[in-house]
């Protein structure tokens, strides 16, 4: 009897590890891509989201047929270094680059296969990111926001604001509208109570916030600064407005996110990052705070909310 217990154990036994074997298989043939984000998990939950939607619509589920590796740098750009050069040892499927340029310089220097999808705020050829919006060339495309470019707009609605990375568009708009402009600097936190210290002694009347993940993850801090500065404050996000602030003018970043996910789908099907047409938005929103209106005691012309996206009461 002995005998016959452990050939059957023996049996079981290797039957086991046959049944587990395909499940092994698939798990090593599923694609990995790599999520490389500047900023916080925290302030980009939405926007990841909006990522996941268009990946499925390009055919592939988190943890179904795809996996996604996530590296955050919470705003510190000289961890992306080695948070880039972990995912490419990983051999990622595809790199997926957002929330700041420095973090898509940093994955385009760490490698030129792995194929990299970017999100950016401003023009990618001007940045040195890819050679041409039509053809980027090599093993990088994505979709652009084209945050400095709406600037002049911002200004146009806020007439009098402060900004920095977006500086020549910003210039160039206060030009032809009359205006002066103030660059304040702030790159800490510790800058923050400095900056607008300058406001309140130079008797700045309004305030442009510059599009920049550094900014975005400091929401909590600006939005409740600016209300006791009483500055009337001009933003990219929405979610900036959402949180109390004055308004903000910008592309739909959600859509944008979305089309990201799109484009790396198609990516890990195939197809070559060099040959996709960097996508530009064509949908602008305009979103006004009523309620932070009446706290800074101004008036918004009708004609201004009728031309808002959203009002928010």
């Amino acid at each position: 009897m002995a005998p016959a217990q452990i050939k059957r154990r023996a049996f079981l036994t290797l039957l086991a590890a046959t049944a587990a074997w395909p499940l092994a298989a698939r798990a090593q043939q599923m694609p990995v891509i790599g999520y490389l984000n500047g900023a916080s998990s925290a302030q980009f939950t939405h926007l990841l989201a909006a990522f996941r939607k268009g990946l499925g619509e390009a055919g592939y589920a988190e943890g179904r047929n795809v996996a996604i590796e996530y590296r955050y740098a919470d705003g510190r750009y000289d961890r992306l270094p080695a948070l880039t050069a972990d995912l490419v040892n990983q051999r990622v499927a595809a790199i997926v680059a957002t929330a700041g340029t420095p973090t898509i310089r940093a994955a385009k220097a760490a490698t030129s296969a792995i194929p990299i999808v970017f999100v950016i705020g401003g023009d990618p050829v001007t940045f040195g990111i890819v050679d041409s919006l039509n053809r980027p060339g090599g093993n990088i495309t994505g979709v652009t926001l084209i945050a400095a470019q709406t600037v002049a707009k911002r200004l146009e609605l806020l007439k009098n604001p402060i900004s920095k990375p977006q500086l020549a568009e910003l210039q160039a708009a206060a030009q032809a509208l009359g205006r002066q402009i103030q660059v304040l600097d702030a790159g800490a936190d510790s800058d923050f109570e400095t900056a607008f210290a300058s406001i309140d002694r130079q008797h700045i009347g309004a305030l442009l916030v510059a599009a920049d993940p550094f900014f975005d993850d400091r929401r909590d801090q600006l939005v409740p600064l600016t209300a006791r500065h009483a500055v009337p404050t001009s933003y990219v996000r929405r979610e900036f407005v959402a949180d109390g602030g004055l308004m903000s003018y910008g592309t739909d970043a959600r859509d944008a996110f979305r089309q990201a996910g799109i484009y790396t789908g198609r990516i890990v099907k195939g197809e070559k990052p060099g040959d996709l047409p960097v996508m530009q938005p064509t949908k602008f929103e305009l979103v006004i705070n009523l309620k932070t209106v009446k706290a800074l005691g101004l008036t918004v012309p009708d004609r201004l909310l009728a031309l808002a996206d959203e009002v928010i009461e």
